[in-house]
């Protein structure tokens, strides 16, 4: 049986991200959960494995979702992002790193499990 695949969440609301762990973990994906994107950086920087992030953009201190999910393509050029917003969606375009997907807050969870497996389905594949 293959390894799950490890989606990292960032989320500092935390009903949100339990909703989106639930979610995740129920379609057969690993959830790591950090409430901040210094958080995220620090485990994206330690080189924690992770093959997709989920990220909110608006958090009470620096730095912003858009600021993780570069880090996390430093580490990983063809990262899947899903970024996950209620107000800061205007920006994506300017903001949002390349082949990334946003969702409005509210959605369906069903759209979070879709648009993280549509990303890593259509991901190149990695050399080994």
């Amino acid at each position: 049986m293959e390894p799950a695949v490890t989606v990292l969440i960032v989320e500092d609301e935390a009903m949100l991200s339990l909703d989106y762990e639930t979610a995740l973990v129920e379609a057969g994906f690993a959830a790591l959960v950090v409430t901040s994107g210094a958080k995220a950086i620090r485990l994206l920087n330690d080189n924690t494995p992770v093959q997709g992030l989920v990220t909110d953009i608006r958090f009470a201190e620096p730095p912003d979702g858009w600021e993780v999910a570069r880090a996390g393509r430093r580490m990983d050029a063809g990262l899947p992002v899903v970024y996950v917003s209620g107000h800061a969606a205007a920006d994506w375009a300017e903001k949002g790193v390349p082949n990334s997907i946003i969702l409005e807050k509210p959605f369906a969870m069903a759209q979070l499990v879709t648009a993280i497996a549509q990303l890593l389905n259509d991901r190149p594949p990695r050399d080994a």
